[in-house]
């Protein structure tokens, strides 16, 4: 039978003599990886204190990261990966709240650390790269790799704190079970095997780097390929020097890679499918083009995953058919499963009031393993008896589901809704255009209306993009949807994974230091540069209104 913990996954790699990680620097085998893992386990045992068994780890992608996750699950211990891109008190707040016991990092992480108080005294700080560290797992390198009979599938292996693109994180609780689990079904899924080399360019205190790499190599004993940092300029090197074959991403990294100047031999290297989010049909078209990398989109999340099942030979932009019965679109009010949507040619929403609504597992509560220590956000996914991802989606006739953005993604302008996740595909279709988010802005008198921000290559003008004549050529972008404001920058806000902060951006709306271009009237095609004088007419438009109190 089939190990169902990761530690178990783990102990079955032992004696395996096969490439198990890799980096620049050093290889080793799945034997070696897994007697590392066992010194480390050997180590946290040691210096266990009462209390919640967690430990911070506040690393790059370097082998320390792979061998404390290693060395966690054989111990029966939480890892907390530690964000390095959250700062000052929201990162102090954010690891206080997980009560670890240890913290292993760096330097580099000591100094982001430094000053801040998160509950752990300074003498249980491990720095991997300093003497004192090495001398500690000297001290545990005869340990052996063995079966702890406390160590179950319920055992908490994760704490993985959200992305927090649309409020506060929050610490998602995920247990060996639950990982080995994935590992089994995504190794299955994604089609990863025992041949392939996993690259892993996605920082690994992110679900989709341990969710849909890691645990799935490990299970399938391939070979993790790990780099520091995602670089757009590094990516199709270590690809070529690892002999990648898959690969994950999240947010902008493909929309980075393909904004690097196209060569003849892009297509030299051994890729053959990766699996990701918020990569655009034509991101993946393109990709497969230069890459001969399929680019499997799917849906999932940090809480929970495994709620729909891909289609060979769906349509490009649907995220595949239910997994299970209790997989639906359902209205948040009735708690009714929406109808079907009526698409047009261009597969918009015709009846987007009736046919949109969250997606829910009524068979999901159970599988929900919860928020660390928070209650009410507990209670936001899990009620009435069914699990609420926060999503938004729609299912066309054939019973194909599609992602329709968070709640704040569907904008009301002119009593209307228009959809800011269409908007967000057709601008990045532009050549120009690494990345775009769009949200709703208040309208001085009424409603709302649309605001995008994009980001531009280094020495890109806005006004080379020629907005109003590309937007007017793309059928499928209704008459609504086309934005009133566009911030410009050449470096959007990120989150420590790569997703852009759209919800910071909805917040600052147009009062921001970026440029930001406006339509002046209703209507206008053209866009003007916002100056204060502008900033501060519209202001007082808002006043006038009596509408102050929308002011982003």
């Amino acid at each position: 039978m089939a190990p169902d913990t990761i530690a178990g996954l783990l102990l079955a790699r032992k004696g395996d003599g096969r490439p198990g990680l890799r980096t620049r620097q050093q290889d080793w085998t799945w034997d070696e990886v897994v007697h590392e893992s066992a010194v480390r386990a050997s180590l946290a045992r040691a210096l266990r204190t009462d209390g919640p068994f967690h430990i911070g780890v506040l690393l790059d992608n370097v082998p320390e990261y792979v061998f404390w996750l290693g060395g966690a699950a054989l111990a029966g211990a939480s890892v907390v990966g530690i964000n390095p891109t959250r700062r000052g008190s929201y990162l102090e707040r954010e690891v206080r709240h997980t009560d670890c016991q240890l913290i292993i990092t760096d330097r580099a992480g000591l100094d982001l650390l430094d000053g801040l108080d998160l509950g752990v005294p300074p003498e249980r700080y491990l720095i991997v790269d300093e003497p004192a560290y090495d001398e500690a797992l000297a001290a545990h390198a005869a340990a052996e790799p063995v079966h702890d009979p406390e160590v179950t599938a319920a055992t908490r292996m994760l704490l993985l704190f959200t992305s927090g693109t649309t409020g506060a994180s929050k610490a998602a609780i995920c247990s060996q079970g639950r990982l080995a689990a994935l590992g089994h079904g995504n190794s299955a899924k994604y089609e990863v095997g025992a041949h392939d080399v996993c690259y892993c360019p996605m920082p690994l205190f992110h679900g989709n780097a341990l969710m849909a790499l890691w645990a799935p190599a490990l299970a399938a004993g391939a070979t993790v390929a790990l780099t520091p940092k995602f670089s757009a300029s590094g990516f199709l090197p270590d690809v070529r020097y690892f002999g990648a074959t898959f690969f994950t991403y999240v947010g902008k990294a493909i929309a980075y890679v393909l904004a690097r100047p196209e060569r003849d031999d892009d297509g030299d290297n051994r890729l053959t499918h990766a699996f990701g989010t918020e990569a655009s049909p034509e991101d993946q078209a393109a990709f497969l083009r230069r890459f001969g990398c399929r680019l499997i989109e799917g849906y999932g999340s940090s809480e929970g995953a495994g709620m729909l099942k891909r289609v060979p030979g769906g349509p490009p932009t649907a995220l595949g058919r239910p997994a299970r019965e209790g997989v639906r679109i359902v209205s948040a009010e009735t708690r009714e499963t929406c109808p079907p949507a009526r698409l047009d040619e261009h597969g918009r929403v015709r009846n987007p009031e009736e046919a949109i609504g969250e997606i829910v597992d009524t068979g999901g509560a159970a599988r929900f393993e919860g928020y660390y220590k928070n209650e009410a956000a507990n209670a936001e996914r899990v009620h009435h008896g069914w699990y609420w991802t926060g999503d938004l989606g729609y299912v066309d006739e054939a019973g194909y589901f599609y992602f329709a953005g968070r709640s704040g993604d569907w904008i009301r302008v002119d009593g209307e809704n228009t959809s800011a996740l269409l908007t967000e595909r057709v601008l990045r279709r532009h050549p120009d255009i690494v990345a775009a988010a769009v949200f709703g802005v208040p309208d001085p008198r009424s409603g709302d209306q649309v605001m995008a921000a994009v980001e531009l290559p280094e020495g890109k003008r806005f006004e080379e993009l020629r907005l109003p004549e590309f937007l007017a050529g793309q059928r499928d972008l209704g008459t609504k949807g086309a934005p009133r404001y566009v911030r410009v920058s050449h470096a959007l806000p990120t989150t420590g994974s790569g997703k852009l902060r759209k919800k910071e951006m909805q917040v600052e709306g147009w009062r921001v230091g970026d440029p930001v271009y406006h339509r002046r009237g209703r209507g206008e095609p053209g866009y003007v540069l916002m100056t204060d004088e502008d900033k501060a007419a519209l202001r007082a438009e808002f006043l006038a209104s009596g509408r102050g109190r929308f002011l982003p």
